[in-house]
């Protein structure tokens, strides 16, 4: 697996069962599933020499994330090595211009847009989209609400640019939530879909997830189901795939991002699915029969752990797991930074409001902004 982060390290987890032998290409020792995984190596992915080198031996490559460069990957798939997914579907996660361009072929509903080339070529776009704002983002490289700009102006609109890479034009959809749909297929084209989901962002950055979307239409969540099966087919998607979605207020989706990884709308899975996505993740990768996607539970909730300021993470357990025996709590071993993510809980049950609740008091708690 290339990449040491925490996606690396739940999915290294769900291989344990299954005695698969993981070997980890990690930025340092310490990140976080270098610290549980027993062969790692310490080198750079952009590093053809350091890739090629570290995929001797292995029987299949699949990523952390999406950042190692298409034509390593080509290089890699000349020397025989099997990368999941591939570089044709992978770059569609990397390159959110490609992304676009290929969903509008498939005939993907998307919200408008196009590459715009400098702050006077964003006004134009924005007149054509019905004005400002619009969202400029980066082509690559942004995650988390980085790389990404909500603008009010022409005036407002150089800081896209300066980054040096081409720069995609949005128009600001009024939505009324975002959704996200997961599902797993495999190199013999078997495929599972998890419900849809809710996400709900805070800054940019996901806080917290439903499973299933409260109140979803059940003609919505179908519709957005069959969409993530059906890209995950054109694109040639081998493993998790994550699509996330625009609700409208008139009963409308439509694509925002992919990801082609596991995801952080996901992790609800780990407790309140069959089978989590880390684990159907190991299965597509290996070409084995993919597991069970339907929840244990009524409902669950996931909320991300950030970083803040708490001193004592031991009386922070002790606190959580005795207020809340059922909770389940996911620390990827991080050090803890304002803002970072460090971890996430989950929660399930019967009654929405009381697993909300349960899921925010620990996530709050276990950051140090609630102490009682």
């Amino acid at each position: 697996m290339v990449g040491g982060g925490q996606l690396a390290r739940m999915t290294h987890e769900a291989g344990i069962p299954l005695g698969i032998k993981f070997k980890l290409l990690s930025d340092t020792a310490q990140d976080s599933a270098a610290q549980v995984v027993s062969e790692v190596v310490v080198g750079d992915y952009r590093d053809l020499d350091t890739l090629r080198a570290f995929a001797r031996g292995c029987d299949v490559i699949t990523f952390d994330h999406e950042q190692v460069p298409t034509e390593h990957l080509r290089a890699l798939e000349a020397d025989g090595i099997p990368v999941r997914p591939g570089p044709d579907a992978l770059v569609h996660a990397q390159d959110k211009g490609v992304m676009r361009a290929k969903l509008t072929e498939i005939g993907a509903p998307c919200p408008r847009h196009r590459i715009v080339k400098d702050p006077a070529d964003a006004g134009a776009f924005a007149q054509e989209a019905g004005g400002f704002p619009v969202i400029l983002k980066t082509v690559r490289g942004g995650y988390d609400g980085k790389g990404v700009w909500v603008v009010r102006s022409e005036a407002d609109a150089a800081d896209p640019f300066r980054a040096g890479v081409p720069v995609l034009a949005e128009e600001k959809v009024d939505f009324a939530r975002e959704l996200a749909a997961n599902i797993v297929r495999s190199p013999h084209g078997q495929a599972v879909a998890y419900p849809v989901v809710e996400s709900i962002q805070v800054d940019g950055v996901c806080d917290t997830v439903i499973a299933p979307a409260p109140e979803l239409d059940e003609r919505i969540a179908g519709e957005a189901q069959q969409l993530a099966l059906r890209i995950a087919s054109e694109l040639g998607v081998v493993g998790h795939l994550a699509v996330e979605l625009f609700e409208t207020a008139d009963g409308r989706i439509l694509v925002n991002e992919l990801a082609m990884r596991p995801h952080n709308s996901g992790h609800w899975t780990q407790d309140g699915a069959i089978t989590s996505q880390f684990a159907n993740h190991v299965r597509a990768v290996l070409d084995l029969p993919l597991g069970d996607p339907r929840p244990r539970a009524t409902w669950t909730v996931m909320s991300n752990v950030l970083g803040g300021d708490y001193p004592d993470m031991y009386q922070a357990y002790l606190h959580c797991m005795a207020r809340d025996p059922q909770l389940k709590i996911h620390m990827y071993g991080k050090d803890v930074k304002p803002g970072r993510k460090v971890g996430h809980v989950n929660t399930y049950g019967d009654d929405l409001a009381d697993v909300r609740e349960r899921a925010r008091h620990a996530a709050d708690y276990l950051r140090g902004t609630i102490t009682e």
